[in-house]
């Protein structure tokens, strides 16, 4: 695959009509916000299937493609079927090449409405940002596919050659449990050159970035029992070792006296990091003024390059209910970021093995509900890496970062084994103060502005390539 010079000649209508249709791609933002579609079992799921309908309602009235549909992948192992996703797609001509677009339309829970300044489902704008659930994670990133591909029909019209193909998940956040088995199921549909997966984020809310490096990630359950049942703790305690006992002292093994993982067998990938100081992150994490951070290393190396272990969720007796008892058990979860070239499996024994060996008093260890994801390493010589680059420079007015990113997107791998020979695009429309999957989530309205133009002149430059 060749290309012409980065730029065309078609840049400055693509910009200008990107300009024109922002106020109605954030009211159609907006309208998607309003859906309070979250793929957890226990939440309406007729939410989930209102958005999935809006979204392919808003791919159908682009014009571009020749099918839209809302369809369900089995959930292998099952008898269920995985939330409704809404796939999109125009065949290439004339030998250009194909662009799979990808974002998802569920969203986390909201959790309590009292934390939130505003609704969580009314979106508002307020100091330059869009408020809401979903707002920037990732109906943003849907709402960037559908008005770059707005700007570029507008502009190109018949002469828009170019594939492409929209993927819009249902189940992310809930774990894309039938996310392999769609892409299975829908192949050749799925099939493209380049893959966008606009789920990530961006150096700062002026300056893009392309993500090249993403963590893998390693979640468990896992349960300490130390008695059979409960006991008075005035007529055992200090002779019997109660679970949250056991418990506290077999987490605190986890970490070294600095907060970095003490796990042998969890490795760190050595790659260098850009400029970043501890009061740009006591700014965007809101770490309190008496809290220091923890780790070795420079602090972006310590989110992008090495592992993290962090108890995510404690099943004991409340506050409420405390009364003076030993506890025979308690069940934690446990959330471990594994860095970019490390097998999760192999970071999940290395866990397993640690706890087991560091177990206090005997204590009895169950571990259950194992999600492994593989981090990703993106292969940045390719062409499209390059035509990203020139269009992020030219859609922010600001020369892109390479960014790692310590969370993880373990799709990407399913993405990877299906469609080897595709460049894989990480980007995103977040920016350091999104609070995705945090009350108050909002998106920065001049950074959405910027990715808008960025995929445009993606989408207008890829149509120019030639075979």
């Amino acid at each position: 695959m060749t290309s012409s010079a980065p730029a065309s000649a078609h840049d400055s209508a693509v910009l200008e009509s990107v300009a024109t249709g922002i106020p109605a791609a954030l009211n159609d933002l907006g309208a998607l916000v309003r859906i309070p579609g979250i793929a957890w079992p226990a939440f309406d799921q007729t939410q989930l299937e209102r958005s999935a309908d809006a979204v392919a309602e808003l791919a159908r009235d682009t014009g571009v493609f020749d099918d839209v549909r809302v369809l369900r992948a089995a959930i292998p192992g099952t008898e269920e079927h995985g939330q409704p996703a809404v796939l999109a797609t125009r065949a290439a001509r004339n030998g250009k090449p194909t662009i799979l677009l990808y974002a998802h339309h569920d969203v986390q829970p909201q959790g309590d409405d009292a934390l939130w300044e505003t609704p969580p489902f009314e979106p508002t704008v307020r100091d330059g940002r869009l408020y809401g659930r979903g707002a920037a994670d990732d109906k943003a990133g849907i709402m960037a596919h559908i008005a770059s591909i707005r700007a570029v029909a507008d502009v190109i019209g018949d002469d828009l050659d170019l594939g492409i193909a929209m993927f819009i998940e249902g189940e992310e956040e809930y774990g894309s449990r039938s996310f392999a088995q769609f892409l299975a199921d829908n192949k050749e549909a799925l099939r493209a050159d380049a893959i966008v997966v606009a789920d990530s984020g961006n150096w700062d809310s002026v300056t893009p970035g392309l993500t090249v490096s993403l963590r893998g990630n390693a979640r468990f359950t896992l349960r300490v029992r130390t008695l059979e049942h409960a006991s008075h703790s005035g007529m055992f305690g200090g002779a019997v070792p109660d679970a949250m006992m056991a418990t506290v002292r077999l987490l605190s093994t986890l970490w070294n006296d600095d907060g970095s993982v003490a796990v042998e067998g969890l490795i760190a990938r050595d790659a260098e990091t850009p400029g970043y100081t501890e009061a740009t992150l006591r700014d965007e994490a809101g770490l309190l003024p008496g809290t220091s951070p923890i780790g070795d290393g420079s602090i972006l190396s310590r989110i992008w390059n090495k592992p993290s272990v962090t108890v995510i969720g404690i099943d004991a007796t409340s506050v409420e209910a405390a009364s003076n008892t030993l506890l025979p058990e308690t069940t934690v979860v446990i959330s471990a970021r594994v860095a970019p070239g490390q097998r999760a499996e192999d970071a999940y024994a290395a866990l397993e093995s640690h706890l087991r060996a560091h177990a206090p008093f005997g204590a009895d260890l169950t571990f259950s509900d194992v999600d492994l994801g593989n981090g990703f390493l993106v292969d940045t010589s390719g062409w499209a890496v390059s035509l990203t680059r020139d269009a992020m420079r030219d859609g922010y007015g600001v020369a892109p970062v390479d960014l790692g990113v310590g969370g993880s997107i373990p799709f990407i791998a399913d993405l990877v084994r299906e469609f080897p020979e595709a460049q894989i695009l990480v980007t995103g429309v977040e920016d350091p103060h999104s609070r995705a999957h945090s009350p108050n989530e909002s998106l920065h309205l001049d950074t959405f502005r910027h990715a808008v133009a960025t995929e445009a002149l993606l989408l207008s430059r890829m149509n120019d390539l030639t075979a």
